[in-house]
């Protein structure tokens, strides 16, 4: 019969993108492309010519604005009570899990533009070859003071459970004898 320290259920506790202000030179360039496109189309003579402007425009918005926007669309981070779940790409999808109760390193990197608006990269190093990186995360001093509490409540859960175990193995060795 499961404890109910044993069975805890599942929490999201936060959702996290890159900051925002990645799209800011994508969401200019947007605009100016739209605003030269609305001015410039139907001023040449020809007809192939405007069509040509309006191609260019267009493929002006997709390169500099759809897939920028789409990349970073594609990129969250959850945050759970149990792990930290990294998911990243468009047609394939890359999932990458940690568990708070294995216990890893939480660094901060900021840039000085990072630090005007509070965002900066999060370097999680579990023991692998390179660190896990959630890049350019807003309120990030927030995050790694979260993620620092959940690792610890879990590795409290986890050695709990340990103890139990071995409490009640060591009274099963005094009922039955030696193993």
């Amino acid at each position: 019969m499961p404890n109910e320290m044993s069975v805890q259920r599942e929490a999201i506790v936060a959702r996290v993108r890159s900051h925002a202000r990645a799209l800011t030179l994508p969401g200019i360039v947007f605009v100016a492309t739209a605003g030269a496109l609305g001015y410039f189309f139907g001023s040449f003579p020809e007809n192939w010519q405007n069509l040509a402007l309006l191609t260019a425009g267009l493929l002006v918005i997709i390169v500099a604005w759809f897939l920028p926007f789409f990349g970073w669309l594609a990129r969250n981070y959850t945050i759970t009570t149990r792990r930290v779940v990294l998911s990243s790409g468009v047609f394939v999808r890359i999932r990458q899990e940690l568990l708070h109760s294995r216990g890893y390193d939480v660094t901060v990197r900021q840039s000085w533009v990072q630090r005007m608006f509070g965002s900066g990269d999060l370097l999680i190093n579990a023991g692998h070859d390179h660190p896990v990186v959630l890049r350019d995360i807003p309120s990030v001093a927030l995050t790694q003071a979260a993620l620092h509490d959940l690792m610890e409540n879990n590795q409290n859960v986890v050695s709990l459970r340990r103890q139990r175990e071995e409490s009640q193995a060591s009274d099963e060795t005094a009922v039955w004898g030696t193993r």
